[in-house]
Order: C-alpha cells, then sequence, then structure tokens
C-alpha cells in the first residue's frame, strides 16, 4: 500500500513536472512601493515551447474586497515565432496601509488527445474527461503600501463653470463642478445642496473615465440649476486628496457664492386668467320680474344658468397653453409644483426640451 501510494506521489509530481516544462510563467509589477489607493501596473506572462494547441488558461482574478481591488486591463494571445504567448494585465488597488503579498491561482487546462478523435469520428462519451487540469499558482507579488490622510489619491484639477451672478427673479441659475485627472474617480463623494427658500435642481454625477496603467483617466461632473425669488447664498465646498506628484495633501476648494436677485418682472396674478364672476339672482328684482311674467304668460322664457367656474386643474392647463415663452412656463411649473415637474424644469433650463408646443402637450396631456 504504501509502495502504491509513493508510485503515485511520484507520478504526480512527475506529471506536473512535465507540464510545467512546457510552458514558463513570469509577473512584472510597476513598482515596489505605492501609496493607500494608488493603481498598481501587474503584468502576467505565459511563454510556450511551442505552439501549445492544446491549452487553455482559466485566469480571471478580478475582484473588489475590503483589502485591494484588481480590474483587468488588458489579456492577449499570440504566436511569436512558432511559440504561443498568454499575457494579461491588471490594475491593482491596495485599500490598507502595510505590506502587502499577492499570489494569484491560475488554472491550466490541456485538451486530451483522445477527445478530439472523439470528436473527430463523432464519438460521444459523456463520462470521458475532455481536459486534463493543471492548478498554477502564480509568484507572490511583494509591495509595500504607503498610508495617506485621504482615500482620494491622484493628480486632480478643479474647475466650476457658472452664469452670472445678478439674475432676474425665478430666472435659474446654472452652476457645474469639472474635476479632471488621473485617479481612481470611484472615492469622489457625491455633491448636494439644499438651500433654505431655494429650489434646487440637479442631476446624477457623470463619470467619463477610462482605465490606464497608471489608474483611471478621465472627468467627473455634476451640473446644478438654483432657482428663487429672493437672494441667496451657495455654500463652499472642498474634497482634499493625496497628489502623487507632489506628495501631499491637497484641496480641491469651491469658494461660495452670493447671487443678487432682482424683482420679478411679471407676477403671479398676471399670469393666472382673471376669475369669472358667476351670474348672480338679486332677490330685489324678484317682484319685477313676477310683474313680467304675469303679464306675457304666453312669452318663452329663457334663463341663463351660471357658469360652472374651471377646475384648479383646468385653470393651470389654461395657464399653461396661454404663455408664450419657455421662461414664462417654467415660471408656473415653479410656482404651480417644484416637486412634481422637477425634471421637466430642470430639462428646460438646460435647454434639453425647446418646444413649447410639445411641452405643454406633455404637461396638459
Amino acid at each position: 500500500m504504501k509502495l502504491n501510494l509513493g508510485r503515485f506521489i511520484l507520478l504526480f509530481l512527475l506529471t506536473t513536472f512535465l507540464q510545467a516544462s512546457e510552458y514558463e510563467w513570469s509577473v512584472q509589477v510597476n513598482k515596489k512601493e505605492a501609496h493607500v489607493n494608488e493603481a498598481i501596473h501587474l503584468h502576467y506572462s505565459c511563454n510556450y515551447k511551442n505552439s501549445a494547441e492544446l491549452y487553455v488558461i482559466e485566469f480571471n482574478p478580478t475582484i473588489d474586497n475590503k483589502n485591494y481591488k484588481i480590474v483587468i486591463l488588458r489579456e492577449d494571445e499570440k504566436i511569436v515565432n512558432g511559440k504561443k504567448i498568454n499575457e494579461y494585465e491588471f490594475v491593482l488597488f491596495v485599500k490598507k496601509a502595510g505590506q502587502f503579498s499577492l499570489s494569484l491561482d491560475t488554472l491550466m487546462k490541456k485538451t486530451n488527445k483522445d477527445s478530439i478523435e472523439n470528436g473527430m469520428l463523432g464519438r460521444d462519451n459523456a463520462n470521458y474527461e475532455e481536459f486534463s487540469l493543471y492548478p498554477y499558482k502564480q509568484k507572490r507579488v511583494e509591495i509595500n503600501i504607503l498610508e495617506t490622510q485621504s482615500p482620494m489619491v491622484g493628480e486632480f484639477t478643479f474647475s466650476v463653470r457658472q452664469d452670472k451672478s445678478e439674475l432676474e427673479a425665478y430666472e435659474p441659475f446654472h452652476l457645474e463642478f469639472l474635476v479632471s485627472g488621473l485617479g481612481d474617480f470611484q472615492v469622489f463623494k457625491d455633491v448636494f445642496y439644499e438651500i433654505e427658500g431655494v429650489e434646487v435642481f440637479s442631476e446624477a454625477a457623470k463619470e467619463e473615465i477610462v482605465l490606464t496603467a497608471d489608474g483611471y483617466k478621465g472627468t467627473w461632473r455634476k451640473k446644478f440649476a438654483f432657482v428663487s425669488d429672493k437672494n441667496f447664498s451657495i455654500p463652499a465646498l472642498e474634497t482634499k486628496y493625496f497628489d502623487l506628484k507632489e506628495k501631499k495633501l491637497k484641496t480641491l476648494h469651491f469658494d461660495g457664492l452670493d447671487i443678487v436677485v432682482s424683482p420679478v418682472k411679471f407676477n403671479k396674478e398676471q399670469l393666472l386668467d382673471p376669475k369669472k364672476e358667476l351670474l348672480t339672482f338679486d332677490t330685489t328684482y324678484l317682484y319685477y320680474l313676477v310683474t313680467f311674467i304675469a303679464g306675457f304668460l304666453l312669452a318663452k322664457i329663457k334663463f341663463i344658468r351660471p357658469k360652472v367656474q374651471d377646475s384648479d386643474e383646468q385653470l393651470f392647463c389654461k395657464r399653461v397653453q396661454e404663455v408664450d415663452t419657455l421662461e414664462k412656463l417654467s415660471f408656473i411649473l415653479v410656482t404651480h409644483d417644484a416637486q412634481k415637474y422637477k425634471e421637466l424644469i430642470f430639462k428646460i433650463e438646460n435647454k434639453e426640451l425647446t418646444s413649447l408646443k410639445k411641452l405643454k402637450n406633455l404637461i396638459c396631456s
């Protein structure tokens, strides 16, 4: 029994050695020291002794946990001088300071020759193993991770686009934040504003980024529209990040703004239909009416029925149909129900919707 077990172990080691001699793995790391959340480029390469048609590799270590994140950058297979080369590139982000080590698992799958013959001859044997599997442990990578005072790491610039700071009442004030550069934009926190007496409209932050060997490169942007009938202030904003180029903590800063609002050019009442008085019947004329009826019994008397006053929704739709500019329409929506028409107001102010006719039909359809 011991002899059989020894032979089995020897055969396994010999098979593994022979298989490994058919290919050779190597790994390259672009830095031995990095900061928390700094991009680290990993390049794995498998070089075969021949064209290796029978080999397939399973190697996808993409992961995002509390300690680190790995994202695939590129995968390639090519034949050079009759020899196959498989290459895999990943970007690693380590989330905690300290000594970091990583050894990735790979599975080498070799198609059995008998399986190929069975396929060519049309045989179907479900009990037959088509692949021989050879697990492979990649060389361990050691990296020293340095602490930073901010989870946001990279090289960034911050810019602000804004309207003039003096407005008419209910005229929207547009504001846009733009962060551009190189780093992990996904750790950048979203921005929200709540200002008393001001309707704040915003859309979700948009990222336009691509992954490179040095990390994510691109832009992060956020747009706002502020609507009010009185002066207001937009609070200051700042976000700290660790600058990889200057190796120090820096700040993306917005000073805040004071917005001056002039009195409204037209008020609510100017946009409302004049209230139509209901037809009323004065009882002081009852005597004369009875006398009139007595004198003309054969005459046909037609009484005008009081006209029923329109509902609030009907009046609102009339106001919408009668406006002649997008500015007045936006004003009506804000004063009628800003929350309900929040999305429409934002699209009007950002000129995403410009057809007055279509807007009227959309609101009162």
